[in-house]
Order: C-alpha cells, then sequence, then structure tokens
C-alpha cells in the first residue's frame, strides 16, 4: 500500500510514521508513505495556501489552486475510476463534517493500493476540493483540532497494523475492541477462545498471578477453554455496557450474550 500525506506541515510526520507498526510496514514493504508540502505547490513570493472566504467570516481556508496541483502531480486515477471503484485508490479530506473514522472504515482502507489524507487547515478548506478533488470525507471524532495532521496520523496508524504482515501475529487484530468478524484459529486453544464481534475488549492479565493482593481471576488460571471463552466474552459485554452502550446495537450477539446482558440490566 502506498499512503500519501499532503499537509503544510510535513515535519509533523517525523515522528508518527517512524516508530511502531508504521515503521515496520515500510521496512517490512507492506507500505509506503510520502509526505508531500502544500506549499512547494504555490507560486508567490510568499508561499500562500490560504485565503479569507468570500461572503466574510472568522478565519482563513485553504485555497483550491495548491491542492489540485499537489494530487494531479501524483499520477492518480482519475476520481471517476476511483469512486467506482475500477481502481483501489482513495483520496480522502480530513474534516470535522467527514464521516466518524472507524475500525470498519480502517478495514476498508487497508484493502486499497493507495490512499490519499488531505490535511485541512484553518477554518477548512475550498469547498470544490470536497465537491471535485476528494473522494470522501473522514473525521475522527466529534471536536475540532487546528489541522487534519493528527487525524492523519491516526488513520495511517489504525490501517498500517491491519496489513497482512505488519502485525507479528495477524490473529490478535482479529480480537481486538471494535473488529466485527473475528477469525478464530482453533477450537483448542485459549488465543481462539473469544472474537469482538463489535464489543469492547475482553480485560487481560499476566505475570505474576498475584500483585499487591489483586489476583488474576480463577477462570483464567483454569486451563478449561469453554470456561476462559465464557469468561472473556461476559467481561467484554459488561464493560461494552458500561462504557459503550451504543455499540451494543451493531453487535452480533447470542441467545447466552442476550440472557447476560438482561441480568446484567436487571441489576443496574
Amino acid at each position: 500500500m502506498k499512503a500519501d500525506l499532503v499537509t503544510i506541515f510535513p515535519d509533523f510526520f517525523r515522528g508518527p510514521i517512524d516508530y511502531g507498526i508504521t515503521r515496520r510496514a515500510q521496512e517490512l514493504g507492506l507500505a509506503e508513505i510520502q509526505v508531500h508540502d502544500l506549499r512547494a505547490f504555490t507560486h508567490d513570493r510568499h508561499r500562500t495556501v490560504d485565503d479569507r472566504p468570500f461572503g466574510g467570516g472568522e478565519g482563513m481556508v485553504l485555497k483550491p489552486e495548491p491542492l489540485f496541483e499537489c494530487l494531479e502531480s501524483m499520477g492518480l486515477a482519475s476520481r471517476e475510476d476511483r469512486v467506482a471503484g475500477r481502481e483501489k485508490q482513495s483520496v480522502i479530506l480530513l474534516s470535522a463534517q467527514g464521516q466518524r473514522f472507524t475500525q470498519k472504515v480502517a478495514a476498508e482502507l487497508a484493502l486499497l493500493d493507495r490512499i490519499v489524507l488531505v490535511c485541512g487547515r484553518y477554518e477548512g478548506v475550498d469547498e470544490r476540493v470536497a465537491d471535485f478533488l476528494a473522494d470522501r470525507e473522514i473525521s475522527i471524532g466529534d471536536y475540532v483540532l487546528s489541522g487534519g495532521e493528527i487525524a492523519a496520523g491516526v488513520i495511517v496508524e489504525a490501517v498500517m497494523r491491519l496489513l497482512p504482515g505488519a502485525v507479528g501475529n495477524e490473529a490478535s487484530t482479529q480480537q481486538e475492541s471494535f473488529t466485527i468478524e473475528a477469525k478464530a484459529k482453533s477450537t483448542s486453544g485459549a488465543d481462539s477462545t473469544c472474537g469482538s464481534n463489535g464489543l469492547l475488549d475482553y480485560p487481560h492479565y499476566t505475570r505474576p498471578a498475584e500483585f499487591r493482593g489483586m489476583a488474576v481471576p480463577e477462570a483464567l488460571m483454569s486451563g478449561n477453554h469453554e470456561e476462559i471463552r465464557k469468561w472473556r466474552r461476559q467481561r467484554a459485554l459488561e464493560k461494552t455496557f458500561r462504557n459503550r452502550p451504543d455499540l451494543l446495537e451493531g453487535a452480533t450477539l447470542s441467545e447466552e450474550d442476550n440472557k447476560f446482558l438482561a441480568a446484567i440490566k436487571n441489576r443496574s
């Protein structure tokens, strides 16, 4: 996969893309990340990328000319082919007005050959960029940032770790919070005793078995894989009900799950 990051602050990405999974993906040849300085596509001595909006209002808006020239220099497929799915590429405008970024969206992007992340700044971007250049707008949450650089770092991290081979144990990405489809490797090992299926992840414990009077739950020490599966599933249901009850609406729930949730609701 290739990821292109368009920004007026190219040095911002020296940290986020040089560590952890993103660095590993690049070193293994699974991904190529290129940062493009938007100011390199300006033609005045001040390297101007923004202007005041028509109709008045507070703040400045990114101009369309540098953005169009920057993306046109990349040799991308046409917007029509990208939107129709004939080419596995996507140009994404990072914007507070965009579709909310989720694990499902990350999985969709991980299937593409190339993504371009356009980092907005100031009060926004000329609307012609959204209407005629970008394929979609994405927001990482219901809050406002000064620019899209942090959002781009979040999206790159979330997408890169889903590339086959980027994470040492690929099964781990199937058992994390928000993952809709879990792929159990087997029915006999503890690694496959519980998949997320849209819930928050279950609690994890490691050695020592007892620390400052706090013991690891007995179910996890039992060696009984069915008991472990049931404990993990119930704890994931409890945590989701407590912290993100909205996720339960789209989660895959069994009859056993629904009975357990009913008991929780009766106690609360």
